[in-house]
């Protein structure tokens, strides 16, 4: 059972940080379809960073004194550019849509065609290959966070909360889930937030008290922008060994549909993706799954195709999406160019 908890929180909470990315801009007015397209820059950028620091020697000593503290600086050194080169790459749709007042819809699908092609051309340049990896050692032994590290020793027993929540996990986990939580309050308790709020919902009367409708929603595309650079890197660090390929799984456009079926909602949002990360767990790891800890694979015993258990996660996110659709109720000017002149 620890175990189930701790890989759903890593198929989660890449999903929850890029949902509440989708929350910012859509609650300032602005579609953001380009969610999967900047996940996948931020993880490029991510995964660059980490290689180019370890050829320059930066955290090398850390690494072998195994400063483990150390190493979690690393880590979040990496999230912030990844979260900086996110929002730069977020511009894109934010000029196009609120000063050009181009389709959104299209915007977004042209940054999702556009991120791939430019991550797999630049890794061919920087690593002749197809894929871009850490110049030495793997994620886990750079990252991860063991109960060896806290104090405990190797064959200690650990009681349930320290296995789930403190041995083998990656503080990029809970970093991202406190910033779920400061942004999530900043959105809907801050002046800041209602405003933001305002400008999704109805900008000219937002324009008619002075709140500056354009600020807003650049403000709303750059932090999501920021939040999907940062969701992507810390994809790619949790769950593909800190590689890069110009693919994130779907994640970003499954982002989309948390947010649609959380209905706008960071709570909702939360839930969602930890349903769909419950069954992502499951997918992955079904035949060495030992729910009870009692040596029963209950899941391999049951002679269900592999294949099923891989589907499981999309199937389940879209019947969650067909019964909850018809009551979502997404703010009411997104999509829609602001135009002063009008009233």
């Amino acid at each position: 059972m620890a175990f189930l908890i701790r890989q759903t929180l890593v198929y989660a909470v890449p999903l929850m940080i890029v949902g509440l990315a989708g929350i910012f801009a859509e609650r300032s007015g602005i579609i953001n379809l380009a969610l999967e397209g900047i996940m996948i820059f931020g993880a490029f950028v991510g995964v660059l960073f980490v290689r180019i620091g370890q050829q320059a020697g930066w955290f090398a000593a850390a690494y072998a004194a195994g400063n483990w503290i150390s190493m979690q600086g690393f880590v979040l050194l990496t999230m912030a550019v990844a979260a900086l080169m996110g929002a730069v790459f977020s511009l894109l749709l934010a000029f196009a849509a609120i000063n050009l007042k181009a389709d959104q819809t299209i915007g977004g699908t042209a940054l999702n065609m556009l991120a791939p092609a430019l991550v797999l051309f630049l890794i061919r340049i920087i690593a002749n290959q197809n894929t871009l990896q850490m110049a030495t050692g793997d994620s886990a032994s750079w990252f991860m966070v063991k109960k060896t590290m806290l104090g405990y020793d190797k064959k200690a027993q650990l009681g349930f909360f320290a296995s789930a929540f403190l041995d083998k996990v990656y503080f990029a986990t809970y970093f991202c889930l406190l910033v779920f939580v400061i942004l999530s309050v900043i959105l809907y308790k801050t002046r800041f937030g209602m405003r933001m709020r305002s400008c999704g919902e109805n900008p000219q009367a937002a324009d008619s008290l002075g709140i500056n409708v354009v600020k807003m929603r650049y403000a709303g595309v750059l932090i999501s922008g920021a939040l999907s650079g940062m969701g992507g890197f810390v994809y790619a660090l949790t769950t593909a060994n800190c590689s890069a390929n110009g693919d994130v799984a779907g994640f970003g456009f499954l982002a989309l549909a948390v947010m649609i079926f959380g209905n706008w909602k960071p709570l909702n949002v939360a839930g969602g993706a930890l349903l769909f990360g419950l069954f992502k767990c499951i997918a992955a790891s079904f035949s060495t799954l030992d729910i009870n800890g009692d040596g029963v694979y209950a899941l391999a015993q049951l002679g269900i195709s592999a294949h099923f258990y891989r589907l499981l996660p999309y199937l389940i996110t879209l019947l969650v999406l067909a019964f909850t659709s018809k009551s979502s109720r997404a703010p009411k000017a997104e999509g829609i160019p602001y135009d002063k002149s009008t009233r």
